[in-house]
């Protein structure tokens, strides 16, 4: 996707509706973000990126569920217990070039899957159960570490 077409599709209206005059709605082109800034005071440095690349017809879910089991896991639990993943909360967006196949190694798609798995919209977090739907195994990725933003 383009620059101009990543922008065209994030556009934001603020104040439109509700809460002003019309003579004070405005649109604003939001071309920065903190998130991925490794320098300077403030920064969110980027810390991994995950996402499948599936084809037209696959089912993440069915595919990795037959996976897990082939493998020799009883649940995604055992799965968590057995895979190094990050330890802390992380902010995450959307990404738009998803870098793992799921006929990957399998140590690389079950990290992938798991950290999916442990993510909302915005946030990855460690301690929540491991879910997997297809919606949440269809998504790309990317984790921010907020820590430079909130020292």
């Amino acid at each position: 996707m383009s620059r101009e077409a990543w922008i065209a599709h994030h556009e934001k209206r603020a104040n439109a509706g509700w809460g002003g005059p019309p003579s004070r709605q405005r649109l604003e082109r939001i071309t920065s973000s903190l998130l991925g800034k490794d320098e300077g005071e403030i920064r969110c440095a980027r810390v991994i990126r995950v996402g499948f690349l599936i084809s037209n017809g696959e089912d993440p879910l069915e595919i990795l569920e037959e996976r897990l089991i082939d493998e020799g896991y009883d649940s995604l639990e055992d799965l968590k217990a057995s895979i190094a993943i990050p330890d802390k909360r992380y902010i995450c967006r959307p990404y738009m070039q998803p870098e793992c196949r799921l006929d990957a190694a399998p140590a690389e798609v079950f990290h992938n899957a798991l950290i999916l798995g442990l993510c909302t919209a915005q946030m990855f977090d460690p301690q929540r159960p491991v879910i997997w739907t297809r919606a949440s195994l269809s998504r790309v990725v990317e984790l921010f570490d907020p820590a430079g933003f909130y020292q």
